[in-house]
């Protein structure tokens, strides 16, 4: 599948700004099964300073100053990516993925592998998954049981969270504390990937937040809108021997072509689209328009 991707946020400010740093994270990742074609960057206004480099997680990020007065940000990305999920390694035909138990999956990552220095710091609470409760740890441990493949556990947990919690998007926002969401069993894509990766983090298996795109299609018979889709996020669990696997628990799927990677993180924190500092007073408004289609 070739996807065209546009990605615009925009931002009006009360009384205008006089300096602003940004930092994005933005263009989507190239890896196996996944190749970006092309990719541009629209700033407005003409940055004065723009730099880009890989961050510690792999994650292509844009730093960008804007040393000029102004009443308006707005910043594009314009992305065209080729998926085949084919390419990568399927968890179905490997002969040990899933059948490695919670036990043994503990056991392995406790070796001297040096492969699993990086890999543990996915299993240590993160800024946004800090704190995780006896209530998530027990949610999680209906899942999680000694003697199963993690594999199974973790299908399973993504299917409870589809059926257990409500997709509102009035109830919760970036700073809402996972253990509220617990409580409401309400929230966002970005809540329902947090939460998994707290129950898989509270059994002491590494899960990793990923951010991203999600090719969605309007009813039957209606024409799709420009620019009415979003920004989306799963949660990934490392399986060793196998490595990771990735679980959309807001879709109940495991993501394959329509699922596009922009970044990997501990959690929301590590991977906004957009973060920055301003010079200014007053109120502002934020916009942000997402459109994902096939590429012509």
């Amino acid at each position: 599948m070739l996807f065209q991707i546009s990605h615009t946020t925009s931002y009006i400010y009360e009384v205008g700004v006089t300096f602003c740093h940004n930092i994005a994270t933005i263009k989507p990742k190239d890896m196996l099964g996944q190749k970006v074609v092309d990719y541009k960057l629209e700033i407005s206004p003409t940055p004065t300073e723009f730099s880009e480099k890989l961050d510690f997680f792999g994650n292509t990020i844009t730093r960008f100053s804007i040393q000029e007065q102004h009443k308006t940000l707005k910043v594009t990305a314009l992305s065209k990516i080729l998926r085949d999920h084919t390419l990568e390694p399927d968890i179905y035909k490997s002969e040990s993925g899933p059948k490695i138990t919670l036990i043994e999956a503990l056991a392995a990552l406790k070796t001297e592998n040096r492969g699993h220095l990086d890999i543990k710091q996915f299993v240590l609470e993160s800024i946004l998954i800090a704190n995780i409760t006896k209530d998530i740890r027990a949610y999680a441990e209906v899942s999680f049981k000694p003697n199963r493949p993690i594999f199974e556990a973790a299908y399973e947990l993504m299917e409870r969270i589809f059926k257990d919690f409500e997709f509102n998007p009035n109830v919760t926002n970036v700073a809402t504390p996972i253990h509220e969401v617990m409580v409401n069993k309400k929230g966002v894509c970005q809540d329902f990937a947090q939460i998994a990766i707290a129950c898989i983090r509270s059994v002491g298996l590494p899960a990793r937040y990923v951010s991203g795109y999600i090719e969605t299609l309007p009813p039957p018979g209606k024409e799709k809108l420009v620019g009415t889709d979003a920004s989306h996020a799963w949660f990934s669990i490392y399986i060793p021997s196998f490595g990771w696997v990735d679980f959309d628990p807001t879709n109940n799927q495991i993501p394959k072509d329509q699922h596009i990677v922009v970044a990997y993180g501990r959690d929301y924190y590590d991977v906004p689209p957009l973060k920055g500092v301003i010079y200014s007073s007053g109120a502002n408004k934020m916009k942000v328009a997402v459109d994902i289609r096939p590429a012509v």
